[in-house]
């Protein structure tokens, strides 16, 4: 390849809800920037992860899960978000579970627009055995939408170097969009709502009622201290005893968790306060949603 020619696109990371898409692209830009859990759907927003290389800038767009069997404000919402990104990148990343392909998935494959370039990542790959996984990928002959099918492992960061040079080939060439320091066009006030939303989901596991998200409140920084006041929001008053927990040990738990994950995340100090609102409904209002940042 060219060591002069210098490429940089946007590839939207796609699949069904819980197959790795987050994990995959922290392990591809080598950032915990996507929160991640073992709940589905934990991904609502876009996020752009950011690698830049000498010859490339890759602009990861992680999304939502795409699905189809709850259609509430929300899910209508981020299937959208799914949906804009798949108009406006230049190449799509599309995540499947070793061993698993079904009409789900290729609902999703009908969705990527004829024109344009596709990799297909088989995530997973440890949890299946060699003998079972080689028939698997042959399934994906070359007649598949695919111009490439990688087998990965997000957790473990197997064959990620090899997906890189996959995918860099189908990025057009230009400059960067973004400094080669950028890891992420989100803010600190993104972010920070996002890690308080993954320590609910891994702290209270089962127990997180799908009806919650964060919102940060107040964000400000103080003689070098980040002072972040947040609010966990539920939809109904039965969920906020759920999350403070007996004695509020669930609720100090997460603030915890959370407060020491963003200080290693932003270098610095972090005073952080949590509380639990209850706003009725709020899944399936499109006002509010609009309100607590779900475009």
């Amino acid at each position: 390849m060219n060591a002069e020619i210098h490429r940089c696109g946007l590839i939207a990371v796609v699949g069904r809800p819980n197959v790795g898409k987050s994990t995959l692209t922290n392990a591809l830009v080598g950032e915990h920037l996507s929160i991640t859990s073992s709940k589905p759907q934990t991904t609502r927003h876009q996020i752009k992860g950011i690698l830049s290389l000498p010859a490339a800038q890759f602009i990861f767009v992680d999304t939502p899960g795409f699905q189809v069997r709850h259609q509430d404000a929300l899910n209508r919402v981020m299937n959208k978000s799914v949906k804009r990104a798949l108009r406006d990148v230049d190449v799509v990343l599309m995540v499947v579970e070793a061993g698993h392909y079904d009409l789900e998935d290729q609902r999703i494959v009908t969705q990527i627009p004829e024109d344009m370039p596709a990799v297909l990542a088989v995530n997973k790959i440890d949890s299946m055995p060699n003998a079972q996984l080689l028939p698997f990928l042959q399934t994906f002959n070359e007649a598949s939408r695919f111009t490439h099918v990688v087998p990965v492992s997000a957790e473990k960061k197997r064959n990620t170097d090899t997906l890189l040079a996959v995918l860099q080939p189908l990025l057009p060439e230009r400059e960067s969009f973004f400094d080669e320091d950028s890891l992420t066009d989100r803010s600190e006030r993104f972010l920070a709502a996002e890690r308080i939303r993954e320590k609910l989901f891994r702290q209270l596991g089962e127990e997180v009622p799908y009806g919650a998200s964060v919102v940060i409140e107040k964000f400000e920084v103080v003689g070098g201290v980040r002072r972040i006041f947040a609010s966990i929001i539920v939809d109904r008053a039965g969920h906020k005893p759920i999350i403070i927990g007996a004695g509020g040990r669930k609720m100090k738990a997460v603030s915890s968790a959370a407060r020491v994950d963003l200080e290693k995340l932003f270098g610095g100090k972090v005073y952080l306060e949590v509380w639990v609102k209850v706003r009725a409904g709020w899944t399936d209002n499109a006002a509010l949603l609009a309100g607590m940042g779900y475009d």
